[in-house]
Parts: C-alpha cells; sequence; structure tokens
C-alpha cells in the first residue's frame, strides 16, 4: 500500500462532501506529474490525505481511500466541461481520474502552518518551496508524523 495526498479547494469539493456522497471521481487533474502519479502508481486500497488548499485554514482535513483503477477523465471529451481539454482524444486519453472513497474527517484540521514547524516532516514534498502539485506521494514514516498531531 502507498500514501498520498491530494488537494482540493474546499468550496469547490472538501473532506465534507466526500463524506456526504461517500464515492467520488477525482477528476480535472490537467498537470502531467499528478496524472501519472494517479495513472502508474496509485492502485485501490491505498490511502490518501485530504487536503485542503486555499482555505482558511490550508491543511490536512481527513483521510480518503483509493477505490479504483486509474481510467480516462471524461470531464477531458466533454466540450461543456470545465475542464475539457480538446487535444484528448477518447481513443488517446490525455488526461485521467481514480475514484476515491470517504475514510474518515479528522478531528481537526492539521495545518500547513504546524506541519512546517514539524522537523520530522522537513523531507516532505508538500513542504518544499515551490512545490504547487495538487497531488504528492507521501511516506509511511510522515503518514503517521501527521496522523500523530491529530
Amino acid at each position: 500500500m502507498r500514501y498520498w495526498l491530494m488537494k482540493s479547494e474546499p468550496e469547490a469539493f472538501g473532506i465534507d462532501d466526500l463524506a456526504r456522497v461517500g464515492r467520488e471521481p477525482w477528476d480535472g487533474i490537467r498537470n502531467y506529474q499528478a496524472r501519472n502519479f494517479m495513472r502508474d502508481d496509485m492502485r485501490p486500497g491505498d490511502l490518501a490525505l485530504f487536503y485542503h488548499s486555499n482555505a482558511d485554514p490550508t491543511g490536512v482535513a481527513g483521510i480518503m481511500r483509493i477505490a479504483g483503477e486509474a481510467r480516462p477523465d471524461p470531464t477531458a471529451f466533454d466540450p461543456e466541461a470545465k475542464y475539457y481539454d480538446p487535444k484528448s482524444r477518447q481513443d488517446a486519453p490525455r488526461w485521467y481520474l481514480v475514484d476515491v472513497e470517504f475514510e474518515r474527517k479528522l478531528g481537526r484540521i492539521i495545518t500547513l502552518a504546524e506541519l512546517r514547524t514539524r522537523p520530522e516532516l522537513a523531507d516532505m514534498p508538500l513542504l518544499r518551496k515551490g512545490n504547487r502539485l495538487s497531488i504528492l506521494p507521501v511516506e509511511p514514516q510522515h503518514w503517521q508524523a501527521i496522523l500523530d498531531l491529530e
């Protein structure tokens, strides 16, 4: 099993939304490295930290499970969709998604500011200057250190 961190703005789709629907496709990813993580590395059963970005406060809000294999993102093919990409074709998809399933909401949001104060997380990709990817791998020791803060 691998661990991940997946970002979403809570005004668009937050941990409470995932708790309400239970399972949701994680669509709209339009960064090649983030897409590659989903397409090539994520597997059903992996766990992910649900991270609220561009929020007050910004931070880890919950846990979700990867609930399916990566598949082409249908929003890339739909001219009416926000994430439409005319260069992505059904026979040669450019963008992928995975389904995620609610596991639990954390007792509190573990803020980015708090994460930055923890020496055991210093080498975590999320905390590296300039890292803005919406999907990041999380090492097991970082996963546990974050959950220990709850």
